[in-house]
């Protein structure tokens, strides 16, 4: 790993000023960033900590949702009776991230700013509605995710809180790649305020939503509805875990899977 200057941001708006540098990068949890940068693959000459910053964390439910805090880590969501109340999938979803050291070192935060292709907490997100807070302003799901490790953020803007809509009804099924613990392919689907959304990760570039699945789901909610549903190939992802038609495959199934468990 190459050398570095290393701040802990006292506030922040010290955190959003030292991170406009374009060779400055901010640190939430640091699994995703501190991997990339040993690999070589990421060379920040700084390197900003929001650790110090306690407004960042914390799980706050009402008005119909629930805010978790940027900085706060998978564990504490997934632990978390309120959320477990108000949005049983998205514990669920917390709670299969990773290993125990990604789930209390790694954040919400760090999830979504880094929008790994096969990350679990961008499915919720997109699945859910969510809305996405800065340090300057509010970012709707849908125009948050922009493509490979592409969000809308502009340089130096900090996320600070996630607000999810409780919906009627949410469900989250994955399958996972066992080393790693990623997702193949995941699908995130939810009946609520925002209407019928099926959100997949691990597939494609970043995480989608598979329009016709949801128009299925619209017509009728229930996990027949999407019996002998197909999703073209075509864009997705083929590696050495999955071909673009398996990964094709395994939405659909995975998508009536998550409808049939919803409570």
């Amino acid at each position: 790993m190459q050398a570095f200057a290393y701040t802990r941001a006292a506030t922040l708006a010290d955190a959003a000023a030292r991170a406009t540098a374009d060779d400055a990068k901010l640190l939430a949890g640091g699994q995703s960033l501190l991997a990339a940068m040993k690999l070589g693959l990421a060379a920040p000459q700084a390197v900003i900590d929001l650790g110090a910053l306690p407004e960042l964390r914390g799980i706050r439910v009402a008005d119909g949702a629930v805010r978790i805090g940027a900085m706060t880590p998978h564990a504490e969501v997934a632990a978390s009776a309120e959320v477990a109340r108000a949005i049983p999938a998205l514990a669920a979803l917390a709670g299969q991230i990773g290993d125990r050291q990604v789930r209390n070192r790694g954040t919400l935060g760090g999830s979504l700013a880094n929008s790994d292709p096969a990350a679990c907490y961008p499915a919720a997100v997109l699945g859910l509605g969510a809305t996405v807070h800065t340090d300057r302003r509010s970012i709707g799901a849908d125009a948050f995710f922009r493509g490979l490790y592409e969000t809308a953020l502009l340089p130096g803007e900090v996320i600070t809180a996630v607000s999810f809509p409780v919906p009627e009804k949410a469900a989250w099924q994955k399958f996972r790649q066992p080393a790693s613990r990623f997702s193949i392919v995941g699908v995130f689907v939810s009946r609520g305020p925002q209407g019928v959304r099926v959100a997949v990760t691990g597939a494609g570039a970043c995480v989608f939503r598979a329009s016709a699945l949801e128009s299925q789901l619209a017509s009728r909610w229930s996990a027949t509805a999407l019996a002998g549903a197909s999703v073209a190939a075509d864009g997705l992802n083929s590696d050495l875990h999955g071909s673009a038609e398996y990964r094709a495959a395994l939405i659909p199934v995975l998508a009536q899977r998550a409808v049939a468990a919803c409570p």
